[in-house]
């Protein structure tokens, strides 16, 4: 029991002792706080003396007064500091804005030259378009029939500037946006009728007969001096020279070949081709043919070469049209395709 007694001694004798030590701290700190308040509260006189016999100004101050009067003027101050390190900063955010904005500017320029670039290029288009209808005999015409003017090249015409800025440029490229929708229609009327006009000048004799387009003419179609005889006669093809023979002979149209044969007094070896509406063709003079009689050849495909056989001065290419029983200028159908576009307005 002795020893319960001691351990209970010594803790109430601990207790005590950190009492005693709070209350120590306590009056310790609560000793600080009231001097640093009687140090606030001390009062103290500013004379202001003038150097005239005037009246002297005499002010009471604290400590605690001008501890204020110092954190308001470091506020004001550090307030200064930091508004213009903002405003600094917001000098910077501006001249990045405004270098953008100006990159933008010439962008938007940039665009509108683009988009005045594009206007023109759409006047030429519609007039080409317009023409190739017209040639073509299409009764399709672009625009359509919205009275609104949404199709209407026209409308591009006589632009006005509007307080809008850019959205004029953008109601232009709608326009020409309708515009283009509208045209799809004649321009598939103008494919159908090319599609139908190609297979129709593969059916008439319509390109140069030399492979590559190569050669000259000779000698023309009609009264000529002949060249051997010197007397004046009619010439009832074209004479179409390379200078040399084994040149490929190519057939101008599609057809059937209905004539193989040789005339040593005449044509040489000649080949005579039947074609669609009535049209015959004959390619004379020959080195030699190379196809057989009832073989269908196609426009382009090699039927001989170019020779020196038969009634002739020199290798060369003696070509004939016929419609029918009557011989006709071969030249006019030569590269008709040609003709077709180089009639094109550029």
């Amino acid at each position: 029991m002795s020893r319960v007694h001691e351990y209970k001694k010594l803790e109430n004798s601990l207790v005590q002792k950190i009492k005693a030590l709070i209350i120590a701290f306590a009056r310790a700190i609560g000793g600080v706080v009231t001097a640093f308040f009687r140090l606030l509260a001390r009062r103290y006189t500013v004379v202001l003396v003038p150097h005239s016999e005037k009246k002297v100004y005499n002010f009471h101050i604290t400590v605690f007064s001008v501890c204020c009067f110092v954190l308001f003027v470091a506020g004001i101050i550090g307030t200064f500091f930091w508004y213009g390190a903002s405003y600094t900063n917001t000098l910077g955010v501006l001249a990045g804005k405004e270098g953008r904005l100006k990159d933008t500017q010439a962008s938007l320029d940039q665009l509108r030259d683009e988009i005045t670039g594009l206007l023109r290029e759409a006047r030429n288009f519609e007039t080409s378009l317009s023409w190739t209808l017209s040639a073509l005999g299409a009764d399709v015409k672009p625009g359509g029939n919205d009275q609104s003017g949404s199709g209407d090249l026209s409308a591009f015409f006589d632009i006005r500037e509007t307080p809008e800025g850019t959205q004029q440029e953008v109601e232009d490229v709608r326009r020409l946006a309708a515009y283009l929708s509208s045209a799809q229609e004649p321009i598939r009327e103008i494919g159908t009728l090319l599609d139908s006009q190609s297979a129709l000048l593969t059916e008439i004799p319509s390109i140069w007969p030399i492979k590559g387009g190569i050669g000259h003419v000779s000698m023309f179609f009609g009264q000529n001096e002949h060249p051997i005889t010197h007397q004046y006669y009619i010439h009832k093809g074209i004479d179409l020279s390379t200078y040399r023979s084994g040149d490929p002979i190519v057939v101008t149209a599609d057809g059937q070949v209905v004539t193989i044969d040789f005339e040593p007094e005449g044509f040489g070896n000649y080949v005579i081709i039947k074609h669609k509406h009535g049209y015959y063709t004959r390619y004379a003079h020959l080195q030699k043919a190379a196809v057989r009689i009832g073989q269908r050849v196609q426009q382009g495909e090699v039927i001989g070469y170019i020779g020196n056989t038969g009634l002739s001065t020199g290798p060369h290419l003696h070509y004939e049209v016929h419609i029918g029983s009557d011989v006709v200028d071969p030249y006019k159908y030569i590269n008709i395709r040609s003709r077709i576009a180089r009639s094109t307005p550029r």
